[in-house]
């Protein structure tokens, strides 16, 4: 089993043979203000989204919304301009009040999930918009250029939530498509985000 030690934009693996130094690198980096839509798109602005990686790694840090009780979500684009690349997906989730009178979870989200669809798949809901709200987590994209098998993708995300909850969302799924997938695109359902930070890293094969 490997160990591993991060610094600001790089992972370093020590493993039985020694030292694997750059196995994860920060390709680009996004800072929100009062923007619409959050976007990554191979070969725009410096964005790695091929086979350079077999793995991306998205950080999405301190997203705060312009709107009060929103949903932060995400899409994908498949080779055309639009972000509608069809995907089935699950999320549960887990809360807990400030005020420790109720906690619930892990509970599934039925309505929260996609079975063949090409909307956006949420990855944060509910997310309050005071001056200490936001939501922050990350997202995981597995071989986005294969052009025979889907696309995994897995998330976690924690928020502070409209009504004085701490809430975390687990998502996962794939985009049920053999294009390549070519971009990622991130929102909150209504309203600008803010402000609020995603990193987007590329991971080396081990």
């Amino acid at each position: 089993m490997a160990l591993v030690k991060y610094n600001n934009n790089s992972l370093s693996a020590i493993t039985s043979t020694g030292l694997t130094a750059g196995a994860m690198t920060l390709i680009k980096e996004v800072t929100a203000s009062s923007s619409a839509t959050i976007t990554f798109v191979h070969g725009t602005s410096d964005v790695v989204l091929d086979s350079t990686y077999p793995i991306y790694l998205f950080k999405c840090i301190n997203m705060h919304p312009a709107t009060n009780n929103v949903q932060f979500s995400v899409n994908f684009r498949d080779g055309g301009s639009a972000y509608d690349a069809t995907k089935t997906t699950t999320l549960f989730r887990s809360q807990h009040d400030e005020a420790d009178s109720a906690t619930s979870g892990p509970f599934y989200k039925t309505a929260q999930d996609l079975a063949q669809a090409t909307g956006d798949q949420i990855l944060s809901t509910e997310v309050g918009n005071g001056n200490d709200e936001c939501c922050s987590g990350e997202l995981w994209l597995f071989n986005p250029s294969s052009t025979v098998f889907v696309k995994h993708f897995m998330s976690t995300f924690n928020c502070y939530m409209s009504f004085d909850y701490s809430n975390q969302d687990f998502v996962s799924g794939y985009c049920n498509v053999t294009a390549a997938i070519d971009g990622v695109q991130f929102k909150f359902s209504s309203g600008n985000t803010d402000v609020g930070k995603i990193k987007l890293y590329g991971i080396k094969d081990s």
